[in-house]
Protein backbone atom coordinates (compact mmCIF):
# COMPACT_ATOMS: atom_id res chain seq x y z
CA UNK A 1 0.00 0.00 0.00
CA UNK A 2 1.47 3.29 -0.51
CA UNK A 3 1.28 6.12 1.30
CA UNK A 4 0.33 9.52 0.22
CA UNK A 5 2.57 11.68 -1.56
CA UNK A 6 3.50 15.77 -0.85
CA UNK A 7 1.26 16.67 -3.37
CA UNK A 8 -1.98 14.49 -2.29
CA UNK A 9 -1.60 15.92 1.20
CA UNK A 10 -1.33 19.55 0.04
CA UNK A 11 -4.68 18.66 -2.35
CA UNK A 12 -6.91 17.40 0.54
CA UNK A 13 -5.65 20.21 3.26
CA UNK A 14 -6.65 23.05 0.24
CA UNK A 15 -9.70 20.91 0.32
CA UNK A 16 -10.60 20.38 4.20
CA UNK A 17 -9.91 24.28 4.14
CA UNK A 18 -11.78 25.10 1.18
CA UNK A 19 -14.87 23.18 2.55
CA UNK A 20 -14.56 24.91 6.35
CA UNK A 21 -14.09 28.23 4.65
CA UNK A 22 -16.75 27.83 2.53
CA UNK A 23 -19.64 26.60 5.75
CA UNK A 24 -18.00 29.85 7.46
CA UNK A 25 -19.11 32.10 4.92
CA UNK A 26 -22.09 30.71 5.13
CA UNK A 27 -22.59 30.85 8.47
CA UNK A 28 -21.77 34.64 8.72
CA UNK A 29 -24.01 35.29 6.00
CA UNK A 30 -27.01 32.62 7.09
CA UNK A 31 -29.48 35.36 7.07
CA UNK A 32 -28.98 35.76 3.45
CA UNK A 33 -29.01 32.65 2.57
CA UNK A 34 -32.24 31.88 4.34
CA UNK A 35 -33.73 34.90 3.14
CA UNK A 36 -32.78 33.75 -0.69
CA UNK A 37 -34.50 30.22 0.29
CA UNK A 38 -37.36 32.06 0.57
CA UNK A 39 -36.99 34.26 -2.45
CA UNK A 40 -36.62 31.03 -4.32
CA UNK A 41 -39.68 29.41 -2.67
CA UNK A 42 -41.82 32.50 -3.85
CA UNK A 43 -39.89 32.68 -7.15
CA UNK A 44 -41.15 29.10 -8.06
CA UNK A 45 -44.97 30.15 -7.41
CA UNK A 46 -44.38 33.36 -9.24
CA UNK A 47 -42.91 31.20 -12.35
CA UNK A 48 -46.41 28.62 -12.25
CA UNK A 49 -48.40 32.21 -12.37
CA UNK A 50 -46.33 33.34 -15.29
CA UNK A 51 -46.99 29.87 -17.18
CA UNK A 52 -50.81 30.65 -17.22
CA UNK A 53 -49.85 34.28 -18.22
CA UNK A 54 -48.13 33.16 -21.58
CA UNK A 55 -51.43 31.56 -22.80
CA UNK A 56 -52.72 35.10 -23.20
CA UNK A 57 -49.39 35.60 -25.04
CA UNK A 58 -47.77 37.36 -21.81
CA UNK A 59 -43.90 37.16 -22.07
CA UNK A 60 -42.64 35.01 -19.03
CA UNK A 61 -40.54 38.40 -17.63
CA UNK A 62 -43.31 40.65 -17.27
CA UNK A 63 -45.84 37.91 -16.12
CA UNK A 64 -43.82 37.27 -13.43
CA UNK A 65 -43.62 40.89 -12.41
CA UNK A 66 -47.45 41.15 -12.66
CA UNK A 67 -47.88 38.49 -10.75
CA UNK A 68 -45.87 39.55 -7.90
CA UNK A 69 -47.17 43.14 -8.12
CA UNK A 70 -50.57 42.04 -8.50
CA UNK A 71 -50.40 39.91 -5.56
CA UNK A 72 -48.98 43.09 -3.47
CA UNK A 73 -51.87 44.89 -4.86
CA UNK A 74 -54.10 42.48 -3.65
CA UNK A 75 -52.78 43.08 0.20
CA UNK A 76 -52.19 46.42 -0.05
CA UNK A 77 -56.05 46.33 -0.62
CA UNK A 78 -56.94 43.85 1.98
CA UNK A 79 -54.90 45.87 4.28
CA UNK A 80 -55.93 49.32 3.49
CA UNK A 81 -59.48 48.07 4.55
CA UNK A 82 -59.07 46.28 7.81
CA UNK A 83 -55.65 48.96 8.48
CA UNK A 84 -58.48 50.97 10.73
CA UNK A 85 -59.79 48.40 12.67
CA UNK A 86 -56.64 46.17 13.43
CA UNK A 87 -54.68 48.89 14.07
CA UNK A 88 -57.68 50.26 16.97
CA UNK A 89 -57.97 46.90 18.05
CA UNK A 90 -54.25 45.97 18.11
CA UNK A 91 -54.07 49.09 20.79
CA UNK A 92 -56.74 47.51 22.21
CA UNK A 93 -54.63 44.16 22.67
CA UNK A 94 -51.69 45.94 24.05
CA UNK A 95 -54.16 47.06 27.25
CA UNK A 96 -55.61 44.68 27.94
CA UNK A 97 -53.48 41.37 27.36
CA UNK A 98 -51.42 42.90 30.51
CA UNK A 99 -55.40 43.03 32.40
CA UNK A 100 -56.26 39.50 31.18
CA UNK A 101 -52.75 38.35 32.05
CA UNK A 102 -53.14 39.46 35.50
CA UNK A 103 -56.69 38.22 36.26
CA UNK A 104 -55.09 35.04 35.44
CA UNK A 105 -52.69 35.37 37.97
CA UNK A 106 -55.13 36.15 40.56
CA UNK A 107 -56.85 32.97 39.35
CA UNK A 108 -54.01 31.08 39.94
CA UNK A 109 -53.19 32.22 43.25
CA UNK A 110 -56.87 31.51 44.68
CA UNK A 111 -55.65 27.83 43.69
CA UNK A 112 -52.45 27.10 45.12
CA UNK A 113 -52.21 23.34 43.69
CA UNK A 114 -52.64 24.80 40.82
CA UNK A 115 -50.26 27.57 41.19
CA UNK A 116 -47.40 24.99 42.31
CA UNK A 117 -48.24 22.93 39.48
CA UNK A 118 -47.66 25.68 36.54
CA UNK A 119 -45.52 27.99 38.45
CA UNK A 120 -42.99 26.70 40.68
CA UNK A 121 -41.13 29.29 43.44
CA UNK A 122 -37.77 29.86 42.34
CA UNK A 123 -35.02 28.37 44.89
CA UNK A 124 -34.51 31.75 46.58
CA UNK A 125 -38.01 33.07 46.39
CA UNK A 126 -40.17 33.14 49.50
CA UNK A 127 -37.27 34.02 52.00
CA UNK A 128 -37.28 37.34 53.29
CA UNK A 129 -34.39 36.70 56.16
CA UNK A 130 -30.80 36.04 54.95
CA UNK A 131 -28.81 33.25 56.00
CA UNK A 132 -26.51 33.87 58.29
CA UNK A 133 -22.74 34.67 56.80
CA UNK A 134 -19.65 32.43 57.91
CA UNK A 135 -17.76 35.45 58.66
CA UNK A 136 -20.04 36.64 61.58
CA UNK A 137 -18.25 37.76 65.08
CA UNK A 138 -20.35 38.57 67.93
CA UNK A 139 -19.12 41.79 69.80
CA UNK A 140 -19.87 42.01 73.15
CA UNK A 141 -22.83 42.40 74.45
CA UNK A 142 -23.64 46.26 75.88
CA UNK A 143 -25.58 46.95 78.53
CA UNK A 144 -29.92 46.46 77.84
CA UNK A 145 -29.11 44.92 74.50
CA UNK A 146 -28.27 41.85 72.92
CA UNK A 147 -25.16 40.67 71.31
CA UNK A 148 -24.88 42.38 67.51
CA UNK A 149 -23.59 40.75 64.84
CA UNK A 150 -21.35 42.47 62.74
CA UNK A 151 -19.30 41.39 59.48
CA UNK A 152 -17.25 42.42 56.70
CA UNK A 153 -19.68 40.87 54.51
CA UNK A 154 -22.90 41.11 55.38
CA UNK A 155 -25.46 39.40 52.93
CA UNK A 156 -28.12 41.94 51.88
CA UNK A 157 -31.58 41.02 53.06
CA UNK A 158 -34.38 39.95 50.62
CA UNK A 159 -37.18 42.08 50.61
CA UNK A 160 -37.91 42.57 46.93
CA UNK A 161 -41.49 41.35 46.35
CA UNK A 162 -42.11 37.49 44.67
CA UNK A 163 -42.56 38.52 40.89
CA UNK A 164 -45.89 38.03 39.72
CA UNK A 165 -47.19 35.92 36.34
CA UNK A 166 -46.75 39.10 34.57
CA UNK A 167 -43.56 39.93 35.16
CA UNK A 168 -42.50 36.35 34.69
CA UNK A 169 -44.19 36.29 30.89
CA UNK A 170 -43.01 39.52 30.46
CA UNK A 171 -39.13 38.37 30.98
CA UNK A 172 -39.73 35.01 28.90
CA UNK A 173 -41.13 37.06 26.20
CA UNK A 174 -38.38 39.65 26.30
CA UNK A 175 -35.46 37.66 25.91
CA UNK A 176 -37.24 35.43 23.34
CA UNK A 177 -37.93 38.85 21.28
CA UNK A 178 -34.36 39.46 21.58
CA UNK A 179 -33.47 36.13 20.71
CA UNK A 180 -36.02 35.41 17.52
CA UNK A 181 -36.56 38.87 15.90
CA UNK A 182 -33.53 40.56 16.06
CA UNK A 183 -33.90 42.08 12.55
CA UNK A 184 -37.05 43.69 13.89
CA UNK A 185 -34.67 46.27 15.34
CA UNK A 186 -33.37 47.45 11.99
CA UNK A 187 -36.38 48.75 9.61
CA UNK A 188 -33.30 48.96 7.43
CA UNK A 189 -32.83 45.34 7.33
CA UNK A 190 -36.13 44.49 6.86
CA UNK A 191 -36.65 46.60 3.84
CA UNK A 192 -33.76 45.36 2.20
CA UNK A 193 -35.21 41.43 3.22
CA UNK A 194 -38.38 42.13 1.48
CA UNK A 195 -36.72 43.64 -1.50
CA UNK A 196 -34.20 41.07 -1.99
CA UNK A 197 -37.43 38.54 -2.14
CA UNK A 198 -39.26 40.32 -4.51
CA UNK A 199 -36.19 40.96 -6.88
CA UNK A 200 -35.12 36.99 -6.82
CA UNK A 201 -38.93 36.14 -6.75
CA UNK A 202 -39.33 38.07 -10.12
CA UNK A 203 -36.06 36.91 -11.97
CA UNK A 204 -36.76 32.99 -10.79
CA UNK A 205 -40.63 33.05 -12.13
CA UNK A 206 -39.42 34.68 -15.04
CA UNK A 207 -36.72 32.24 -15.90
CA UNK A 208 -37.08 29.27 -14.02
CA UNK A 209 -34.77 27.15 -16.25
CA UNK A 210 -31.60 29.05 -16.71
CA UNK A 211 -31.18 28.26 -12.99
CA UNK A 212 -32.16 24.53 -13.10
CA UNK A 213 -29.94 24.11 -16.07
CA UNK A 214 -26.80 25.79 -14.26
CA UNK A 215 -27.89 23.38 -10.82
CA UNK A 216 -27.58 20.41 -13.37
CA UNK A 217 -24.55 21.52 -14.53
CA UNK A 218 -22.81 20.56 -11.07
CA UNK A 219 -23.42 16.88 -11.79
CA UNK A 220 -21.61 14.51 -13.67
CA UNK A 221 -23.23 13.58 -17.36
CA UNK A 222 -24.22 10.50 -16.75
CA UNK A 223 -26.41 11.89 -13.44
CA UNK A 224 -28.10 14.68 -14.91
CA UNK A 225 -31.36 12.91 -15.62
CA UNK A 226 -31.84 11.50 -12.90
CA UNK A 227 -30.66 15.04 -10.39
CA UNK A 228 -33.36 16.84 -12.95
CA UNK A 229 -36.01 14.64 -11.89
CA UNK A 230 -35.60 15.08 -8.64
CA UNK A 231 -35.27 19.22 -9.23
CA UNK A 232 -38.67 18.84 -10.67
CA UNK A 233 -39.90 16.77 -7.72
CA UNK A 234 -38.41 19.25 -5.27
CA UNK A 235 -40.20 22.54 -7.47
CA UNK A 236 -43.37 20.90 -7.44
CA UNK A 237 -43.49 20.00 -4.07
CA UNK A 238 -42.28 23.20 -2.58
CA UNK A 239 -44.52 24.92 -4.80
CA UNK A 240 -47.64 22.81 -3.77
CA UNK A 241 -46.64 23.91 -0.38
CA UNK A 242 -46.35 27.61 -0.67
CA UNK A 243 -49.66 28.02 -2.28
CA UNK A 244 -51.34 25.70 0.31
CA UNK A 245 -50.13 27.20 3.09
CA UNK A 246 -51.33 30.86 1.47
CA UNK A 247 -54.49 29.55 1.42
CA UNK A 248 -54.60 27.94 4.19
CA UNK A 249 -53.65 31.26 5.83
CA UNK A 250 -56.33 32.78 4.44
CA UNK A 251 -59.11 30.47 5.55
CA UNK A 252 -57.44 30.28 8.89
CA UNK A 253 -57.44 34.09 9.34
CA UNK A 254 -61.01 34.33 8.11
CA UNK A 255 -62.69 31.32 10.59
CA UNK A 256 -60.92 32.63 13.25
CA UNK A 257 -62.15 36.31 13.08
CA UNK A 258 -65.94 34.65 12.42
CA UNK A 259 -65.52 32.47 15.74
CA UNK A 260 -63.98 34.99 18.08
CA UNK A 261 -66.78 37.41 16.99
CA UNK A 262 -69.67 34.99 17.37
CA UNK A 263 -67.97 33.81 21.02
CA UNK A 264 -67.19 37.61 21.73
CA UNK A 265 -63.89 38.00 22.19
CA UNK A 266 -62.57 41.56 22.38
CA UNK A 267 -60.42 42.70 19.49
CA UNK A 268 -61.73 39.87 17.33
CA UNK A 269 -60.08 41.09 13.73
CA UNK A 270 -56.58 41.56 15.30
CA UNK A 271 -56.34 37.85 16.69
CA UNK A 272 -57.97 36.72 13.49
CA UNK A 273 -54.88 38.50 11.40
CA UNK A 274 -52.44 37.06 13.63
CA UNK A 275 -53.60 33.81 13.21
CA UNK A 276 -53.63 33.94 9.69
CA UNK A 277 -50.07 35.32 9.64
CA UNK A 278 -48.75 32.74 11.93
CA UNK A 279 -50.20 29.96 9.78
CA UNK A 280 -47.21 30.28 7.55
CA UNK A 281 -45.49 28.67 10.64
CA UNK A 282 -46.57 24.74 10.74
CA UNK A 283 -47.18 23.76 14.19
CA UNK A 284 -45.52 26.28 16.10
CA UNK A 285 -47.69 29.35 14.60
CA UNK A 286 -51.44 28.33 15.45
CA UNK A 287 -50.09 28.04 19.33
CA UNK A 288 -48.46 30.91 19.42
CA UNK A 289 -51.65 32.84 18.13
CA UNK A 290 -54.09 31.27 20.31
CA UNK A 291 -52.41 32.38 23.50
CA UNK A 292 -53.72 35.97 23.15
CA UNK A 293 -56.39 34.82 22.01
CA UNK A 294 -57.21 32.82 25.05
CA UNK A 295 -56.23 35.70 27.17
CA UNK A 296 -58.78 37.96 26.27
CA UNK A 297 -61.02 35.40 26.57
CA UNK A 298 -60.23 35.49 29.89
CA UNK A 299 -60.95 38.61 30.30
CA UNK A 300 -64.70 37.75 30.69
CA UNK A 301 -64.84 34.23 32.72
CA UNK A 302 -62.44 31.35 33.09
CA UNK A 303 -64.95 29.53 31.12
CA UNK A 304 -65.01 31.83 27.74
CA UNK A 305 -61.37 31.29 28.17
CA UNK A 306 -61.34 27.61 28.31
CA UNK A 307 -64.23 27.77 24.62
CA UNK A 308 -61.90 29.75 23.02
CA UNK A 309 -58.80 27.54 23.26
CA UNK A 310 -61.55 24.44 22.35
CA UNK A 311 -62.33 26.40 19.32
CA UNK A 312 -58.92 27.09 18.34
CA UNK A 313 -57.92 23.59 18.76
CA UNK A 314 -61.28 22.59 16.60
CA UNK A 315 -60.20 24.68 13.56
CA UNK A 316 -56.47 23.67 14.04
CA UNK A 317 -57.85 19.86 13.84
CA UNK A 318 -59.82 20.61 10.62
CA UNK A 319 -57.28 22.66 8.78
CA UNK A 320 -55.14 19.81 9.51
CA UNK A 321 -57.55 17.08 8.75
CA UNK A 322 -59.77 18.52 6.09
CA UNK A 323 -58.08 21.33 4.29
CA UNK A 324 -54.58 20.65 4.07
CA UNK A 325 -55.50 17.00 2.23
CA UNK A 326 -57.85 18.46 0.33
CA UNK A 327 -55.71 21.46 -1.15
CA UNK A 328 -52.39 18.80 -1.15
CA UNK A 329 -53.77 15.53 -2.26
CA UNK A 330 -50.20 14.07 -2.18
CA UNK A 331 -48.61 15.78 0.97
CA UNK A 332 -44.94 16.08 1.50
CA UNK A 333 -44.42 13.13 3.29
CA UNK A 334 -42.27 14.30 6.18
CA UNK A 335 -43.13 12.48 9.37
CA UNK A 336 -44.77 14.66 12.38
CA UNK A 337 -41.88 13.73 14.91
CA UNK A 338 -39.12 15.11 12.29
CA UNK A 339 -40.92 18.33 11.08
CA UNK A 340 -41.09 19.50 14.85
CA UNK A 341 -37.43 18.70 15.05
CA UNK A 342 -36.45 20.34 12.43
CA UNK A 343 -38.19 23.36 13.68
CA UNK A 344 -37.35 23.14 16.71
CA UNK A 345 -32.92 23.14 15.85
CA UNK A 346 -33.27 25.71 12.87
CA UNK A 347 -34.90 28.10 15.51
CA UNK A 348 -31.90 27.20 17.76
CA UNK A 349 -29.82 27.84 15.14
CA UNK A 350 -31.00 31.12 13.14
CA UNK A 351 -34.04 32.38 15.46
CA UNK A 352 -37.57 33.08 13.47
CA UNK A 353 -36.33 32.89 9.85
CA UNK A 354 -34.98 29.65 10.61
CA UNK A 355 -38.28 28.62 11.91
CA UNK A 356 -39.80 29.72 8.68
CA UNK A 357 -38.28 28.05 6.49
CA UNK A 358 -37.57 24.56 8.51
CA UNK A 359 -41.07 22.90 6.68
CA UNK A 360 -39.74 24.01 3.13
CA UNK A 361 -36.06 23.20 3.54
CA UNK A 362 -36.79 19.60 5.11
CA UNK A 363 -38.78 18.56 2.06
CA UNK A 364 -35.63 19.78 -0.33
CA UNK A 365 -33.57 17.04 2.11
CA UNK A 366 -36.25 14.40 2.29
CA UNK A 367 -37.04 14.37 -1.62
CA UNK A 368 -33.73 13.36 -2.67
CA UNK A 369 -32.97 10.81 -0.08
CA UNK A 370 -36.18 8.98 -1.19
CA UNK A 371 -35.74 9.48 -4.37
CA UNK A 372 -32.27 8.90 -4.76
CA UNK A 373 -31.30 6.79 -2.08
CA UNK A 374 -34.85 4.80 -1.09
CA UNK A 375 -35.82 3.90 -4.71
CA UNK A 376 -33.14 2.58 -5.56
CA UNK A 377 -31.83 0.84 -2.37
CA UNK A 378 -35.22 -0.52 -1.74
CA UNK A 379 -37.14 -0.31 -5.37
CA UNK A 380 -39.98 1.95 -3.55
CA UNK A 381 -41.77 4.50 -5.85
CA UNK A 382 -41.95 8.03 -5.30
CA UNK A 383 -45.14 10.44 -6.30
CA UNK A 384 -45.43 11.39 -9.66
CA UNK A 385 -43.35 14.35 -10.70
CA UNK A 386 -46.24 17.25 -11.86
CA UNK A 387 -45.63 20.44 -13.32
CA UNK A 388 -42.34 20.38 -14.52
CA UNK A 389 -40.05 23.37 -14.28
CA UNK A 390 -39.58 24.58 -18.23
CA UNK A 391 -36.10 24.37 -19.97
CA UNK A 392 -34.66 28.15 -20.94
CA UNK A 393 -35.72 28.68 -24.17
CA UNK A 394 -33.27 29.64 -26.59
Amino acid sequence: MTGWRSSDILRATALVTGYLLALALLWVARDIVLTAFLAVLFGLAVGAGADRLTRFRIPRGVGAALVVFGFIGVLYGIGASIAPTVREQSAELRLRVPEAVERIQAWVNARPGVAGLFFPRRPNEGSSVAAPDANVRQSPPTPGRGPIARSDSMRAVDTAPLPTLRDRIAEQLTGAARYLFPFVSSTLTVVAGLFLILVVAIYVGADPGLYRTGLLHLFPPHSRDRAGAVLTRIAAVLRKWLVTQLIAMLTIGIVSTVVLLLLGVKAAVALGVIAGLLEFVPTVGPIISAVPAIAMGFLDSPEKALVVGLAYLVIQQLEGHVLIPMLMKEGMGLPPALTILAQAVMALLFGFLGLVVAVPLLAVIIVPIKMVYVDRMFGAKSEPIESPVPERSG
